[in-house]
């Protein structure tokens, strides 16, 4: 279990600690402010019965330069080092909707901390009240660290809204908590094989 991202607590702890949290309605802080959100059990409990452990072998031939896979349906990253000491798994957000989700095999072609976010051309026609440029810091939609993937605009990156995680709330990208990203980030390399499945 050392291999997890939940550090020293049991998977069976985890559950049935999520268990009893389903019963009572949870509530989300809503970002720069005091307010609270509506009820988010409904999708928190969806997910933690496919949140599980997997094997790289079915998804990957080798683990050359490591090898992270995204599964998109339990909403988990799944991380393992080139020598298989090392494994990994974090919640994340996925895309809003089936036709901002890619799928496919990419790798990680740039790292960055402190990232800046600029919307895509399709994101900026279905909101063009968007600003054109974010620097990085608290009001930057990628957090802290961004992992920019082979396929244009993709990249696995954090947020500082941690009501997204666990939830189909992106535009397309992949995101963590900030402290899950900034550990996979030093984790990966430029090189290491992504698949999203």
């Amino acid at each position: 279990m050392s291999g997890y991202g939940f550090g020293k607590y049991s998977r069976r702890g985890f559950l049935a600690g999520s268990a009893a949290l389903a019963g009572t309605g949870a509530l989300a802080q809503t970002a720069n402010t005091t307010e609270m959100e509506g009820d988010i059990s409904q999708s928190i409990r969806r997910n933690v019965s496919s949140f599980r452990q997997l094997d790289w072998r079915p998804y990957f031939s080798n683990l050359r330069n490591g090898a992270v896979l995204v599964d998109t349906q339990s909403r988990a990253l799944h991380f393992w080092s080139e020598d298989e000491s090392l494994y990994k798994l974090y919640p994340t957000s996925v895309p809003l909707t089936e036709d901002l989700t890619r799928r496919g095999r990419t790798e990680i072609v740039r790292k960055v901390e402190g990232p800046s976010w600029r919307p895509t051309p399709a994101m900026k026609e279905r909101n063009p009240d968007w600003p054109d440029y974010i620097g990085p810091g608290p009001d930057n939609p990628m957090g802290t660290h961004a992992l920019h993937l082979s396929w244009t605009y993709y990249r696995i990156h954090g947020t500082h809204d941690t009501r997204k995680i666990g939830r189909q709330s992106s535009n397309g990208c992949i995101g963590l908590y900030n402290e899950h990203i900034q550990e996979l980030f030093g984790y990966t390399e430029v090189g290491t094989q992504v698949l999203l499945i």
